[in-house]
Order: C-alpha cells, then sequence, then structure tokens
C-alpha cells in the first residue's frame, strides 16, 4: 500500500478544514437570522429540484450523502415543522415520498439569500472566478463516480 505524498494529505487537509469552516459560518449566519440549519436547505432544494410527485428517501440519501438514518430524522423534523409532507409511493406500496410543502418552498426561498451571502463571504470575496473554475475542475475530478472516469482508472 502506498502513503500519500505530503502534499495530497496537505491538501486533504485543508479540503476538510475549508469544508467544515464554511458549514460553520453558513450555519452561524443561518441561526443568526433565525433560520433553520443548512442541512434543513439542502432537503428543501433536494425536494424542490426534484420529482412533482415526490422524492424517496433514498433518493434523498444517495443526493446528500447522508446515512439513512440522518436523512429520516431530518424528514421528520421536516415534516413535523409544516416543510414536507410525506405520501404512500404509487409504484411501491410500502414505500413512500417527500413532497415539500408551500410553507417548505416559502422557508428555502427565506433561507437562500443568508446562505447566499454567506458563500459570497467565505468563497467569493476570497478567491477569483478563475480560482473558482479551477476550485470546481480540481473537486469535479475527486468526485468523479467510480466508473472508471477518475484518473489513473
Amino acid at each position: 500500500m502506498n502513503s500519500p505524498d505530503k502534499k495530497i494529505v496537505g491538501a486533504w487537509t485543508s479540503l476538510v478544514k475549508a469544508q467544515s469552516t464554511v458549514r460553520c459560518e453558513i450555519d452561524a449566519a443561518l441561526k443568526k437570522a433565525g433560520l433553520p440549519a443548512l442541512e434543513w436547505y439542502d432537503v428543501l432544494w433536494a425536494l424542490e429540484r426534484g420529482e412533482k410527485d415526490g422524492v424517496r428517501p433514498f433518493q434523498l440519501q444517495s443526493q446528500l450523502l447522508l446515512p439513512q438514518y440522518s436523512v429520516s430524522r431530518l424528514l421528520d423534523r421536516l415534516i413535523g415543522a409544516g416543510l414536507v409532507e410525506c405520501r404512500n409511493c404509487e409504484q411501491d406500496g410500502r414505500g413512500q415520498v417527500a413532497i415539500i410543502t408551500e410553507a417548505g418552498i416559502a422557508m428555502r426561498a427565506r433561507m437562500w439569500p443568508v446562505y447566499g451571502a454567506a458563500i459570497q463571504r467565505a468563497l467569493g470575496d476570497n478567491i477569483t472566478a478563475r480560482q473558482a473554475q479551477t476550485l470546481i475542475d480540481v473537486l469535479e475530478k475527486i468526485t468523479a463516480p467510480a466508473r472508471g472516469t477518475r484518473a489513473g482508472r
């Protein structure tokens, strides 16, 4: 087994630290504005972009890269807040679909200006458009599906 080069370890550490720092800043901005946490936004946005007939929880799980129990808890909280509702899945009588409510659409819309401004402060005020494109290119290369699209496969 090959150990990663020190620069690769440094890049990994910086990536994790940057992600954690920015998420904390975004969550703090949302909290200060009296809005729910960022993961609520992520679920609401996924549902708003999803199928009109709803999104299955396992689909949310794969989109959000969260464990099943986290998605279930988030959905329970969003349902309790009236932002999401669950219905029986027409294609699978045992399954359910999550559907964003009008209140959920309104909440996501209220959250976006705060979220967007926090993204601007964290990234837009610190990197150029060219650096942003380079970051996109590098991160897309890292997150490419493992179907042979990664370098060296």
